[in-house]
């Protein structure tokens, strides 16, 4: 299965280069980074998107260090909760900037909070990436755990299962005192595996109701982040000794074709 990448996805401005579109822009990304011509380092280097590159396996802000000789505090990447859907609408949002700069990040704030976007400044970047590229994993167990009708009390034990196995897993791959309650972790989390808007939730749904992983992903309109996101996550925990079951879990459903209803009763012991 082909997917047709975005028509643009990078807009360069004086002083500020702009990635947007969303988790699933990854998928394309390095591919459209070959089109860029102008020098990058330069510039303030501002990320909507999150997710592990699929060729290179970088996060995005590791990718654009490497790649393209940027400083760590020139990069500022977006975190929710938030769906785009609810923006249009002009509903109240809150987001969150992290950068190494703080300044930066104030000064980006400024430019963007309005009547309905009420926004929040972080350091963690890293921490950042890798809770929006799991939360996207943890939403499409929610999503099996609802095809499956497994029901709102079972929800909860796995978003705060979800949430601990995340905790435990940040605090592996990047240690530094993070507060794992904060919107940006749990929030985001929160609203990806219960939001009407959440693709991830959606596929899992279809995976929970019997369709294969090949057939979720025809029935799906949109991309669901997750899928790329599961997919490559072994190289965000290559050295890492971290215990996910859940993360593993999805894993064993989606690429080792195991039985979406058996694999969830295995996972269910593990939980607390």
């Amino acid at each position: 299965m082909t997917f047709s990448a975005p028509k643009t996805i990078t807009t360069s401005l004086d002083s500020f280069a702009i990635i947007g579109n969303g988790s699933w822009a990854t998928a394309f990304l390095e591919e459209t980074f070959k089109q860029i011509k102008v020098p990058l380092n330069n510039k303030i280097i501002v990320s909507g998107v999150k997710g592990i590159l699929p060729n290179s396996k970088m996060l995005v802000g590791v990718y654009l260090e490497k790649k393209f000789d940027i400083k760590t505090e020139q990069i500022v990447v977006i975190a929710g909760p938030c769906h785009a859907e609810e923006i249009t609408k002009n509903r109240l949002t809150f987001l969150t900037l992290g950068c190494n700069d703080l300044n930066i990040a104030l000064s980006l704030k400024s430019l963007m909070s309005n009547s309905y976007l009420n926004i929040s400044v972080s350091k963690d970047v890293t921490g950042i990436e890798i809770a929006a590229v799991i939360k996207n994993i943890y939403a499409m167990v929610a999503g099996i755990a609802k095809g499956l009708d497994y029901g709102d009390n079972f929800q909860s034990v796995l978003i705060c299962n979800s949430i601990m196995e995340m905790k435990a897993l940040l605090n592996k791959i990047n240690p530094t005192d993070r507060n794992i309650d904060n919107t940006f972790y749990l929030g985001d989390l929160i609203v990806t595996a219960y939001s009407e808007y959440s693709r991830n939730r959606r596929f899992g749904e279809l995976i929970g109701k019997g369709y294969s992983t090949k057939e979720a992903l025809q029935k799906m309109k949109m991309i669901a982040e997750g899928y790329f996101a599961i997919k490559n996550f072994s190289s965000l925990k290559q050295g890492i000794e971290a215990e996910t079951p859940i993360i593993d879990s999805l894993y064993d459903i989606l690429f080792k074709e195991e039985s979406a209803e058996k694999t969830m009763k295995k996972l269910i012991k593990k939980l607390i």
